[in-house]
């Protein structure tokens, strides 16, 4: 693949790629960052798509655009299946979420003060906000690798503490230490 474009996959590969991605679009709830572990056991771990380095550079892809999860879904998609797993992996990870979201919609308005519906919702937020704890994790192991790479971590948190909506900066003053600290990699 090595910077060309791939357009054919093997129909087995592009099936594993669809139901993968379905059940991963089943599991967001709240944000997508909350099926990064999900997301990596399964494409690192056991189908062995992707490398760590390779997931890690997926869920980036995801995180510095709009939408994360689509784009690291496509992302992931593409280096698995080329074109055609990029396709189908963006439209696997989405159709959960219409059908649960979108097309019941006005019913989940209709019924907002319904203490059932309460109930779930907050029982949602509450496993969405463990699963991104998880996915922190997952991230930092990953990223994280001496002693430079944790002092950009811990500067990053420290950024964002006193600096509030500030994303964008953080993202470039993280990735020129990285391109100082880490020439040949980059």
């Amino acid at each position: 693949m090595h910077g060309l474009v791939v357009w054919t996959a093997s129909g087995e590969t592009l099936v594993a790629l669809s139901l993968f991605f379905l059940k991963a679009g089943a599991f967001i709830f709240g944000s997508g960052l909350a099926i990064v572990p999900f997301l990596r056991e399964g494409v690192v771990v056991e189908h062995r798509w992707l490398t760590e380095g390779q997931f890690l550079d997926a869920v980036a892809m995801g995180l510095i655009t709009p939408g994360p999860v689509v784009i690291t879904a496509t992302f992931i998609g593409y280096l698995v299946g080329g074109f055609p797993g990029a396709v189908v992996a963006t439209i696997a990870i989405f159709t959960p979420i219409y059908l649960g979201v979108v097309v019941p919609g006005r019913w989940f308005i209709r019924h907002r003060d319904d203490l059932r519906v309460q109930a779930f919702v907050k029982g949602a937020t509450a496993a969405a906000a463990g699963a991104i704890g998880g996915a922190t994790i997952v991230l930092t192991r990953g990223a994280v690798i001496d002693w430079a790479t944790a002092g950009i971590a811990a500067a990053g948190v420290l950024f964002v503490w006193r600096f509030r909506d500030r994303e964008p900066v953080l993202i470039l003053l993280s990735a020129l230490a990285g391109l100082i600290l880490y020439p040949a990699a980059g």
